[in-house]
């Protein structure tokens, strides 16, 4: 009974990662297809359609100015994907030189990066971003970096723990011993083997990041209008939210279905491989456990 209940469980599990990569597959294709698809134009301002519901010019209706919600949706996939992407690939660069470097260099100049990560985890994460893009001004380039100066030792710390247990295996240690150079050890023997659970973590981080960027640009912090954006969109309807509650619902259902499919997918993800308990989203719910990270 126990090998039958565990075929199904594989087999449900299997599915469940087969119809998110699809659904997700099918929204990162409406964006990249944005300008195919799209009805109207974006960004092009027509106050005698304002506030029109659906109709076969307007599948989803026109906003407060007129623009084609559809249209405004489609490219806004585009541009808080590619900038999720950005922020996410940067923080996995920039995690994996200073978690590499810690964990396999250890002493002294581990305990100094490990403090510096200290320093920038003792803040809220949103928190620290807005007071960089206070500094800095309100963008999309100054949310983006500022986000991947905070999420980046999310990823340095998580990296640091899993090369400070694999440079105590066997193989690594008979590999230092036969002269191998600590580059070429990153490059052969530690980084191919934190890529699996690295990819999960990755996985989950991007929901993360989506609904950083739209919390930023609901507040006017990220994305500038007229470029079309899901958290911007959110906050142009929100003056409208009880005549015409789609220019918020719409926006914000996407944000919901992206976040929900990407944790989906990473928590399946993570069971197969015996990591969703050791991998909690980078610390944000509980602290990571991998590696013995302090």
């Amino acid at each position: 009974m126990d090998s039958i209940r565990q075929i199904f469980l594989v087999a449900g599990r299997q599915r469940i990662i087969v119809i998110c990569v699809l659904l997700l597959s099918a929204i990162v294709l409406a964006g990249l297809l944005a300008p195919i698809l799209a009805p109207n134009d974006p960004v092009l301002v027509d106050l005698s359609h304002k506030l029109e519901g659906p109709s076969a010019q307007f599948p989803l209706g026109t906003d407060q100015l007129g623009r084609c919600i559809l249209s405004r949706l489609l490219y806004g996939t585009q541009v808080s994907l590619s900038l999720a992407l950005l922020i996410v690939c940067s923080c996995v660069v920039l995690g994996l030189v200073i978690g590499c470097l810690a964990g396999y260099a250890g002493g002294k100049i581990d305990s100094i990066i490990m403090r510096g990560c200290d320093a920038v985890l003792a803040f809220p994460a949103l928190i620290l971003a807005i007071s960089l893009i206070a500094i800095w001004g309100a963008g999309w380039k100054q949310m983006a970096l500022a986000l991947i100066i905070v999420q980046s030792v999310y990823y340095a710390r998580f990296i640091r723990g899993i090369v400070s247990n694999l440079k105590q295996q066997n193989y690594i240690v008979a590999a230092r011993i036969c002269g191998t150079s600590p580059f070429r050890m990153m490059l052969r023997h530690i980084i191919p083997n934190l890529l699996p659970s690295l990819f999960i973590v990755v996985t989950l981080e991007i929901g993360w990041v989506i609904m950083d960027i739209s919390a930023l640009s609901f507040i006017g912090l990220g994305v500038q209008s007229p470029t079309p954006e899901w958290g911007a969109m959110i906050n142009e309807g929100k003056s409208f939210l009880r005549s015409h509650p789609r220019l918020m619902i719409v926006p914000g259902l996407m944000i919901f279905c992206m976040v929900a499919l990407l944790n989906i997918l990473g928590e399946t993800l993570g069971e197969r491989k015996g990591l969703t308990k050791s991998i909690r989203k980078i610390g944000r719910v509980s602290e990571q456990k991998v590696g013995g990270t302090r």
